[in-house]
């Protein structure tokens, strides 16, 4: 079981739950199970490249990406970017 956290501006489009418990192998899988899943991939199915995901903390690249196992991980956190100027 993974908790992934939700910002504020994806709760809104998940009657303001910010944290959802599920099951899944991978963090692509996890977030694909979201109710909001359309908001955070393309229509090549690739994360928008303006959300990072972070696996226990560490980005998820890092990890090995998306597809990578989770294997025992607790927590997926979406963190949007800020850019503007």
């Amino acid at each position: 079981m993974v908790r992934i956290a939700v910002p504020s501006m994806l709760a809104a489009q998940a009657d303001g739950r910010r944290a959802f418990d599920l099951e899944a192998a991978t963090a692509g899988d996890a977030l694909r199970a979201l109710p909001f899943a359309d908001l955070l991939f393309n229509e090549r199915g690739e994360l928008h490249q303006h959300l990072n995901v972070y696996v226990d903390g560490t980005d998820a690249r890092e990890r090995g990406g998306l597809d990578a196992p989770l294997e025992g991980a607790r927590e997926i956190r979406i963190v949007a970017m800020v850019s503007g100027g």
